[in-house]
């Protein structure tokens, strides 16, 4: 698999004041550059030096707390922490941890310094939202935790700072003045996703097999926390972000979030929107499409397929690269509905995004056991309208689209002709790619399709040579 999305700079001439704001633009190209980077250091430091006669403002809404967050050890000081982590009991993480960790660690959960201590806890857990000490109340609907078990517990004894450690045992991060709590698990399913049923996810993979006590503190991350999976170019932290909508002198941010390839049904939605931005006076709107890239279930798109479908959909001219930033978030997904959509809506307000588009359902799944929505498909939207400390963020609900039978192509729903359209889930849409079938004409561009059908018949391929085997 290999990514064609590649940073072009163009020009164009300014609308603004002293306040204006330089920018990069990242385009699709067809020569496959995977390991590109696609913000390099020089070209930051390039663009910086000749931006310096205006006045730098990076962003567009202040991040929660008023301060973003970075727990990044300095590069001179690593070593040295790197020897005292040695030297403290080792606390290991599992993926999903590691994720979390990214996440803290770069301010996306701004003000949080680090896993929760059980006051935060369960201010997240009841009231989904923190109170600081000034008073004020930003939001915090997911609580970012990290479980260890009895014999972890055991050996930390008294200690109040622990060394936070990969699989492998390479030191990732310190977590300082340390607190251990019981870990309810069950009240805390049942809070996040307003049901114990058995099915869930996240819950089965990561909250059931994870220990009985969670561990808080501060943390200090070693290093920048890379994947090596040919995607970490992409993963542009929120001060990247603020720091690129300056670039490309953005007066308006909206964010995408999406955990599925991208169909035209849902260009349609993000052109629209930067269409009805402009009409009401911004003069440049960019578009944060911002893919989901921590844990996700079993029968979702891979992130690394989810990313080439993207880039071929920036490159068949169906977004327009010239104002749209592709970035992945690298939070974990949960699938708790309204609860989780809060956390997701947060996090962008952290990036610089004062747009953030919601659909129907959005964070949602199937009931684990009943053949039905598990939320309400039209809650997530309300919530986010009027969940506390998400008051400064302008929230858009979207336009439902489908397939328009008459017109042949993807289209905003008209509910008095209904029975013109074709409303294509994605299960319907995996089932014709792992079919090699063709779905409606003008549902996706034929480039981000072609890469859906090689996924699923790479996959069918597997699927097979195991059966082989096994037989």
């Amino acid at each position: 698999m290999s990514l064609t999305i590649k940073l072009q700079i163009a020009h164009f001439s300014s609308h603004f004041n002293s306040t204006s704001k330089t920018h990069k633009n990242p385009s699709i190209l067809p020569t496959p550059i995977y390991h590109s980077n696609q913000l390099t250091p020089k070209s930051l430091f390039f663009r910086t030096k000749k931006m310096t006669s205006h006045a730098i403002k990076s962003s567009l809404i202040d991040p929660d707390g008023g301060v973003l967050v970075d727990l990044i050890v300095p590069e001179n000081k690593r070593v040295l922490k790197a020897v005292e982590a040695e030297g403290m009991v080792k606390v290991r993480l599992t993926k999903s941890d590691l994720e979390w960790v990214h996440v803290i660690s770069e301010g996306w959960a701004s003000p949080l310094k680090g896993f929760m201590r059980e006051d935060e806890y369960l201010q997240s857990l009841h009231f989904n939202s923190l109170r600081r000490s000034n008073g004020s109340v930003v939001n915090m609907s997911l609580p970012i935790v990290l479980a260890i078990d009895d014999e972890t517990k055991e050996k930390i004894g008294g200690d109040s700072d622990v060394a936070l450690v990969r699989p492998d045992g390479n030191a990732v991060a310190i977590l300082r003045s340390i607190e251990i709590y019981k870990h309810n698990k069950e009240e805390r399913i049942a809070r996040t996703w307003g049901t114990t049923a058995p099915g869930l996810p996240y819950v089965e993979e990561v909250i059931t097999p994870s220990g009985n006590w969670l561990i808080g503190g501060d943390l200090e991350v070693l290093s920048p926390i890379k994947y090596n999976d040919g995607l970490d170019n992409y993963r542009l932290s929120p001060k990247q972000l603020r720091e690129e909508f300056d670039r490309r002198q953005a007066d308006a941010v909206f964010a995408f979030q999406l955990r599925n390839p991208v169909h035209n049904g849902h260009a349609l939605l993000m052109n629209d929107t930067r269409k009805r931005l402009l009409d009401m006076g911004y003069k440049n709107p960019i578009l944060l499409l911002h893919p989901l890239g921590g844990y996700t279930k079993a029968d979702d798109v891979p992130l690394d397929v989810r990313m080439e479908q993207h880039s071929k959909v920036l490159e068949n001219g169906v977004l327009d690269p010239k104002t749209t930033i592709v970035s992945i978030f690298p939070s974990p997904m949960h699938y708790a509905g309204p609860t989780e959509v809060q956390w997701h809506a947060k996090a962008r307000i952290n990036a610089g995004a004062n747009f953030y588009i919601v659909g129907r359902d959005p964070a949602g799944m199937g009931h684990p056991t009943d053949k039905r929505d598990l939320y309400d498909p039209d809650h997530g939207k309300k919530v986010l309208s009027m969940a506390p400390g998400l008051e400064k963020l302008n929230i858009l609900p979207f336009r439902v689209a489908a397939y328009d039978t008459v017109a042949k192509e993807m289209a905003f729903f008209d509910p008095s002709r209904a029975k013109d359209f074709l409303f294509i889930s994605g299960t319907k849409m995996r089932t014709f790619a792992r079919a090699g079938e063709s779905p409606p004409n003008s549902f996706m561009c034929p480039g981000g399709w072609d890469v859906l059908v090689k996924y699923y018949a790479s996959l069918q391929a597997e699927e097979t040579a195991t059966a082989v085997v096994s037989a």
